[in-house]
């Protein structure tokens, strides 16, 4: 009958430390912050949107995540998509969305 080795115990021991401090780094305190990303959201922009088929729209001013103005379509179906804020269609898109806010 052929026996399976069994990990050495320091090497099972080090393993389990290793899990232990990943699992502590990982657990955040209650009620800090939490930054999602520290980078632009949309590396490319989408265009030829129909205003009929947007759902909401997310636009995020520039800040220390991102130096550029970003502009979150979100559709009927669900899927995002990254619009060119300084298109004319967008523009009326933005304007037509707040109109229907107030």
């Amino acid at each position: 009958m052929v026996r399976a080795a069994c990990p050495a115990p320091r090497l099972l021991r080090a393993a389990l430390l290793l899990l232990l401090l990943l699992l502590a780094a990982d657990h955040r305190a209650a009620g800090a912050p939490v930054v999602s990303e520290l980078r632009c959201q949309c590396v490319q922009t989408v265009q030829g949107i129909h205003l009929k088929n947007i759902a909401s729209v997310k636009v995020t001013p520039p800040g220390p995540h991102c130096a550029a103005t970003e502009v979150v379509a979100t559709f009927k179906n669900g899927q995002e998509a990254c619009l060119n804020p300084v298109a004319p269609m967008v523009k009326r898109i933005i304007e037509k969305m707040l109109k229907r806010c107030l």
